[in-house]
């Protein structure tokens, strides 16, 4: 784990700090060899086009909408011109898991790093 990412994550309640590493390892798992950085203050992944951000009320999985349709990036939260999230407010079930994943998986082919 990236140093930096592992300071976040220890500064985090013991409930984001379980989201994060559930997430962080959806990331990597789904996509092997891929990016981990920091930057913005937050961890990022293939440069920067998914992100995680521990909040006061949850944890966002944030990702890039550059290049995304219309119908796209309304599978997403937010109103950010690059970039949405999804609010995770609890361990994920095997269902929630599947349906972030494909979601990874459309960002990962037709989105573009945000600048």
């Amino acid at each position: 784990m990236h140093k930096k990412v592992n300071e976040y994550f220890e500064k985090q309640s013991v409930e984001h700090k379980q989201i994060l590493e559930q997430l962080r390892e959806l990331i990597l798992t789904t996509f092997p060899g891929i990016s981990e950085d920091f930057l913005w203050g937050v961890p990022v992944y293939d440069g920067g086009r998914f992100y995680l951000a521990a909040l006061k009320k949850q944890v966002n999985l944030g990702v890039s909408i550059v290049g995304l349709e219309k119908e796209e990036i309304a599978l997403f939260e937010g109103s950010g011109k690059t970039a949405r999230h999804i609010k995770v407010f609890g361990l994920l079930s095997k269902e929630e898991q599947a349906r972030i994943i494909e979601k990874l998986k459309l960002v990962k082919h037709k989105a573009g790093l945000p600048k």
